[in-house]
């Protein structure tokens, strides 16, 4: 199932600068909050708190910060590939470049886990994450994340 359904075109960053792991949350957490009409403040502190938890760089440059927000009306997604890799606290050890945030409502259940699952899967694809990195606009970045998935 491609993630169109997760990430509109406008919550696509091309190049994202930043220099640390809270920086680029802060930097996701502001444009999340611009489009999903709550606070950065309230975006970041569920961030901040899964990430203490413990890092959600999945590995191969990958990260997946997620939470859950009160009155969110339903999951949102943002993608970002970054502008020059930075330290995530990666279990594998490796920077991070690609980042897919997800935010869902308190009340999503399983379906945040479904959709934790799908990206990580997506994002898990070599040839997915090559085009990813390869593409250089937010139009090609969007028309990669709505493909499906590979057939494996």
């Amino acid at each position: 199932m491609p993630l169109n359904d997760l990430v509109a075109p406008q919550a696509v960053i091309p190049a994202l600068k930043v220099n640390n792991k809270k920086q680029a949350l802060q930097e996701l957490a502001e444009r999340a909050a611009e489009l999903t009409g709550r606070t950065e403040r309230e975006i970041l502190e569920v961030l901040m708190q899964r990430e203490r938890l413990g890092s959600t760089a999945i590995g191969n440059g990958i990260a997946i910060p997620h939470g859950k927000l009160p009155r969110l009306d339903k999951l949102f997604g943002l993608f970002a590939r970054l502008d020059r890799a930075i330290d995530f606290e990666a279990l594998d050890g490796q920077p991070v470049d690609l980042v897919f945030l997800l935010l869902a409502p308190e009340s999503a259940g399983a379906d945040h886990l479904k959709a934790l699952a799908r990206i990580a899967r997506m994002l898990r694809e070599p040839e997915i994450t090559r085009m990813l990195r390869d593409s250089q606009d937010r139009e090609a970045l969007y028309a990669v994340l709505a493909m499906p998935p590979p057939v494996s």
